[in-house]
């Protein structure tokens, strides 16, 4: 299918479409990743999978000083600095600890509680095919500028291996940089874009309150902290969305609640846990602050002494408008005008947002519901699973993505 793209240039004459042969190769590659998922900063089968892979197409990756995860740059010797800012291609490599719940499906996975239910391994797939793409093109003289592939380890580890990655180097002389996660509410062959910020800001929150229990037979005499616990649950949240603009998405849920041991003992102890999520970034730099404070005033209102660990986890991640139109372009000259859609600002936290602290770039959301299918396989469950005509799609849009910004640094 040839489509006209922004560009000027048609599907069927700019460089980088995925052949059968390879895309049966990734395919499997996928597959191996999903049968043996790997935690943050334990991916070292991963990333010698990716490593042997990329160095039979001849190329020259290096392993990052943490132990797990890549850095690889194509149509760069080794040593040698680009005479222009490199377009980067980023992946997330690592796993979630939860079960694979996909009874039949003979690629499910084989290491008891972790299960690729994220989408990384398509995401790996994506990026490594890509590579392998412009590396061919590269051999054959065909590729304009070079290209870094970055296979980040930790994604889902508090707060993100992007940070890691970015203090080993990987950003050095990149001048923009995309990345691709999974949505399985969008139909596969399709991507979903959106200029500005595209995901949540996600802080984790432990709260620890104290006082003298005693008898509940005399409360008085004691900090009642079930209820002092009770009104930190309910009251915090409520006063905290009244200290900002609500337009902002500053929003605290507790996923914990723990005190007591016995039904007339008035313990000494209670813990909540939670999450702090924020749609806009100014907000969020201020929002262990608002926390703070409205947490001291219910726990002083109950004489409750209350110790806070806030944990830093994500900003947002705001597109850059370039990039995105980049991403865009490429996907219309790969796949036409209807293959690309507006998307919402999840609530979901993405480390990628580390990098675009440093440099410009974008985040799409990549189809991978399979078409017809009307129930959603929704991310972090255990029966996640990706239509994998998703890794062509997201391989020949990088690849197209490419050549176009390489086309726009000329002008």
């Amino acid at each position: 299918m040839s489509q006209e793209s922004e560009s000027g240039l048609s599907g069927d004459v700019l460089p980088g479409v995925l052949s059968e042969s390879l895309h049966a190769e990734l395919v499997a590659f996928r597959r191996d990743l999903h049968m043996h998922p790997e935690l943050g900063n334990q991916e070292f089968r991963t990333t010698a999978a990716i490593k042997e892979r990329l160095e039979r197409a001849g190329l020259r990756p290096r392993v990052l000083a943490s132990g797990t995860g890549l850095v690889c740059d194509i149509g760069l010797t080794e040593g040698e600095r680009p005479g222009e800012p490199l377009l980067a291609l980023r992946a997330d490599i690592d796993a979630l600890p939860i079960p694979d719940t996909k009874d039949g499906c003979p690629y499910r996975s084989t290491v008891p509680d972790r299960a690729h239910a994220c989408g990384h391994d398509v995401h790996t797939t994506v990026v490594l095919g890509a590579g392998l793409v412009l590396a061919d093109l590269q051999a054959k003289g065909l590729l304009p500028r070079p290209v870094r592939l970055v296979f980040q380890p930790a994604e889902e580890v508090l707060p993100g291996g992007a940070l890691s990655s970015i203090a080993d180097g990987v950003l050095t002389d990149v001048g923009r940089i995309l990345a691709v996660h999974c949505d399985p509410r969008v139909e596969a062959g399709k991507i979903g874009l959106r200029t500005g910020a595209i995901t949540s800001a996600c802080d984790c929150l432990e709260v620890a309150l104290d006082g003298p229990g005693g008898h509940t037979a005399r409360p008085h005499l004691t900090t009642d902290l079930v209820t002092a616990a009770a009104r930190v649950a309910v009251d915090v949240p409520a006063l905290i969305a009244r200290r900002v603009d609500t337009r902002v998405g500053l929003a605290l849920t507790w996923g914990r609640i723990e005190s007591g041991h016995a039904p007339n003992v008035v313990p000494q102890h209670a813990e909540l846990s939670g999450t702090v999520r924020c749609l806009d970034l100014e907000t969020w730099r201020h929002a262990p602050d608002i926390v703070h404070a409205a947490i001291d005033e219910v726990a002083t209102m109950h004489r409750a002494k209350s110790e806070i660990t806030y944990v830093r986890g994500v900003p947002p991640v705001v597109n850059d408008r370039q990039s995105t139109e980049l991403l865009h372009r490429a996907m219309v000259a790969r796949c036409g005008t209807k293959s690309v859609e507006t998307t919402q600002q999840s609530l979901g936290g993405e480390d990628f947002s580390w990098y675009l602290e440093h440099v410009p770039g974008a985040l799409a959301r990549l189809g991978v519901r399979r078409p017809g299918e009307h129930r959603v396989r929704d991310l972090h469950q255990g029966d996640f699973d990706a239509d994998e005509h998703a890794i062509k799609v997201g391989v020949e849009m990088f690849t197209a993505a490419a050549f176009l910004d390489a086309a726009t640094a000329e002008r």
